[in-house]
């Protein structure tokens, strides 16, 4: 067994990526702070109980377990930061008003996601606690605009959707949660027949909304329009329209490179979600780039109620779809023990300059940095010209 080989799906960033990576994470975090996000690092181990505590049963598939040596209890490796930031905001912070959190680390997959490359991610989101009205959602659909703008991601295309309106077509039917599952993967795969099949034991009215969810997908007035004629009259169904034309409506002028669409039968996710529902697209990917919506009843399962709504996204991903990394220019320095030497480099660096020593006879072997000048000794100094 080669001792370097890594797990499937399990991959090294390597020097130009990793650097990518980080300098996109700092930027994002800074632009978050502009907007009043206070960062949170919760752990990346949990007792599994606590870890999966308002969720769907897919996360709980995705998870890795292992036994507590200390405890004997289940640990998890973490699949998804965001239930741990809304543990964060019901248990440790516990404020009354609204709260900004965001975060960036490290999740691991069981399996490889549908449409991804690997099984671990940089997970990074924005999350708003405490706001039950529509602006929180607008604020967090505009962060995520400017987060794949500062990415050179320019050309989103934004679907939305609201689990409002499922809950208004299931009213009073009390399925199992098996049952609800495997709704959910239906009407994701707009698997008509399979769909009817399994809507039978329904009320007639109920299956045919169920299928009529799986033609609600395209141009935001079109689909409006459409599901207020044929989707049921509830009080669920009516707010989740209104909340979705409200939100559209601020939304168009986010953005000239903005295109939006509507799909509700889109509830992909882990099934958290309560109200307004949203994935990005960009060009050259073939699944969302990110995820979002309202997840207020989270908050509720850890004992203390609390509005929320947010966004998350690969970092690894968003950069290897940003512009190409343009090395840094960096200056050489010979490698030796000389005072006015080590002067010269230390006052370069605090300048911000790039100075990379080296032994004599030797070639600096970089992906990050290209020396385009050097230290070279001019008398008695030490002086900055052009590389030979």
């Amino acid at each position: 067994m080669n001792r370097w080989l890594l797990p499937e799906d399990i991959a090294d960033v390597l020097p130009a990526e990793a650097r990518k990576v980080e300098t996109l994470r700092r930027a994002i975090l800074d632009l978050y702070q502009s907007y009043g996000y206070e960062l949170v690092a919760p752990p990346i181990l949990e007792f599994l109980d606590s870890l999966l505590t308002g969720t769907g049963s897919d996360l709980n598939l995705q998870t890795f377990k292992l036994v507590d040596q200390l405890s004997g209890r289940t640990l998890g490796l973490r699949a998804d930061i965001t239930p741990q930031v809304a543990r964060i905001d019901a248990h440790l912070l516990n404020r009354a008003g609204v709260t900004r959190l965001c975060y960036a680390g490290s999740v691991a997959h069981v399996r490889t996601p549908v449409g991804s490359s690997a099984r671990e991610e940089l997970q990074l989101g924005a999350e708003i606690y405490g706001c039950a009205t529509w602006e929180a959602d607008f604020e967090a659909i505009s962060l995520l605009l400017k987060t794949l703008e500062l990415a050179g991601l320019n050309k989103v295309y934004l679907d939305l959707s609201h689990a409002g309106i499922l809950t208004g077509i299931l009213d009073g039917q009390n399925l199992d949660k098996e049952s609800v599952e495997a709704l959910y993967d239906l009407l994701q795969s707009k698997d008509r027949p399979r769909l009817s099949q399994w809507a039978t034991c329904l009320p007639v009215k109920t299956a045919q909304a169920l299928l009529a969810l799986t033609e609600l997908n395209g141009p935001c007035t079109d689909v409006l329009a459409k599901a207020k004629k044929i989707l049921p009259k509830h009080s669920a169904i009516d707010q989740a329209l209104s909340d979705l034309e409200r939100l559209l409506a601020a939304a168009s002028n986010l953005s000239n490179g903005l295109e939006l669409s509507i799909d509700l039968s889109d509830l992909r996710g882990y099934q958290y979600h309560s109200g307004v529902m949203f994935a990005a697209y960009v060009e050259k990917l073939p699944q969302p780039i990110a995820r979002g919506g309202r997840y207020d009843h989270v908050g509720q399962a850890f004992g203390r109620p609390r509005p929320a709504t947010g966004f998350s996204l690969d970092l690894l991903t968003l950069a290897s779809l940003s512009p190409p990394y343009v090395r840094k220019l960096a200056i050489a320095a010979p490698w030796l023990d000389d005072d006015a030497l080590n002067t010269v480099i230390a006052q370069l660096r605090s300048k911000g300059e790039i100075v990379i020593q080296v032994l004599a006879g030797t070639a600096i072997e970089t992906a990050e940095y290209q020396c385009d000048r050097e230290l070279v000794k001019q008398g008695n100094s030490w002086e900055v010209a052009p590389k030979k």
